[in-house]
């Protein structure tokens, strides 16, 4: 995209490709990085959206944040105070990777405990987090080594004592529920949306916990990154919630039970939630209602003509009363409340949700075509951005000169090709 790059020019550059590509009555949500460029045009493109009569809900589940990037810039929240302990184990792998000399040195103290060479120490990079966790769990797997190096190198005087050690294990453990969860946040095959709620609610949860505890660093930390995960909190939970609804393992059960350890009993965020999942469900109906009492008149008017004004048996006519009347006085539960109604799966189900939902489109018709919508929202930017990284792989010497066509021919097909054999099962 040209210069410049401000909000109004990029709404008007995505409005113009949706027009183009005629898709702007499709669209349902976007999912963008956190940037306040991003956030205005999002804004603009929603106004107008809206107008259209397009968005659901007045595009409440629009604008998606990358949740990756946002467990990103929680957990750098927390790290930005290191603790001395991460120091030294920084420069103690600094140390070993140094020079050839000091890794044989590092080499023949794995030979002598005898504890296996399985891993390698992972250094640490600024700009990433989760290497810092990498870096912590592989100095613990050599912690004995690190401990015998301090006695057979005098040069090496950055090991940890005991008591810094225990510290590193605790703080790994603290980050290990963050980099599990950017691990699944960060997968590029197309994990449905209802895979998220649990896992980005128990790194909430945890946070919680850590916060009201007795380790000073620790607790420092969570309510560091508390206060930044609950700026975007509300912007992205209602989706995730809304998404874990419709997983037949969890259904209003695991939603309401997080709010309630979060937030107490009888919590608004809880009343909110319900309502606008029933709210969001009423339009998915009258939109079903609509279409089937479109199809169902064109029929109708085609029968007439068809049959001409014949009468019917007086007798039917009769039946044809009694049976409306007594349809419209029997009490009628919506899809959704039976759908809620249904015992829960067990949590360990496998299950592939989309096959669910495929299977039981005639049973909830409205709730189907909810669930194909929220279910296909894109929770990160990360699998878009693997795919077109791949680029650079496919535009070698010998194909600078392809088509663009036939450059998105050759990106599709390896993304179909390979995606299906290493795709993860759905649960």
């Amino acid at each position: 995209m040209p210069p410049s790059h401000s909000d109004v020019a990029l709404y008007e550059k995505l409005y113009a490709f949706l027009s183009d590509w005629g898709i702007e009555k499709k669209v349902f949500s976007v999912t963008l990085a956190n940037a306040s460029t991003n956030d205005v045009s999002i804004d603009m493109l929603r106004e107008q959206l809206v107008v259209k009569g397009v968005l659901v809900h007045n595009g409440d589940l629009f604008h998606m944040r990358c949740c990756a990037y946002i467990l990103n810039l929680v957990v750098q929240e927390g790290l930005k105070q290191i603790d001395d302990s991460i120091v030294k184990i920084h420069d103690s792998v600094n140390y070993v990777k140094g020079s050839q000399v000091r890794k044989q040195k590092f080499f023949d103290c794995v030979k002598l405990v005898a504890i296996g060479d399985k891993k390698w120490l992972c250094q640490d990079v600024p700009t990433r987090w989760n290497s810092t966790y990498l870096m912590l769990e592989s100095a613990l797997y050599y912690r004995r080594i690190f401990q015998h190096l301090e006695f057979s190198d005098s040069n090496y005087k950055h090991c940890p004592s005991s008591a810094e050690w225990d510290k590193v294990e605790k703080i790994k453990t603290f980050l290990k529920l963050f980099y599990d969860a950017t691990l699944k946040f960060s997968g590029t095959k197309y994990h449905t949306a209802n895979l998220y709620f649990p896992s980005i609610w128990h790194c909430c949860f945890m946070l919680k916990q850590y916060s009201e505890g007795d380790d000073e660093y620790l607790k420092y930390m969570a309510i560091a990154m508390w206060g930044k995960f609950q700026k975007y909190w509300s912007q992205f939970h209602l989706t995730l919630a809304i998404a874990c609804v419709l997983d037949p393992h969890f259904k209003l059960g695991l939603v309401e039970f997080s709010y309630k350890k979060l937030y107490g009993d009888d919590c608004l965020e809880c009343i909110s939630m319900r309502s606008k999942l029933y709210s969001i469900f009423e339009e998915y109906n009258k939109k079903k209602k609509d279409s089937t009492s479109q199809k169902t008149n064109a029929f109708e008017s085609f029968m007439m003509e068809k049959e001409g004004n014949d009468d019917v048996d007086v007798i039917f006519k009769e039946f044809d009363e009694m049976s409306s009347v007594g349809s419209t006085t029997a009490s009628h539960k919506s899809e959704l409340d039976l759908y809620l109604d249904e015992p829960r799966l067990a949590r360990t189900a496998e299950l592939d949700i989309l096959s669910f939902w495929k299977s039981n489109q005639f049973r909830y018709l409205a709730l189907a075509y909810m669930a194909s919508d929220i279910l296909a929202i894109p929770v990160s930017i990360v699998a878009s951005e693997a795919t077109f990284s791949v680029g650079g792989r496919v535009l070698d010497s010998f194909r600078s000169s392809l088509k663009p066509k036939t450059v998105e021919a050759l990106v599709c097909t390896r993304d179909w090709l390979y995606g299906d054999k290493c795709s993860f099962k759905l649960t």
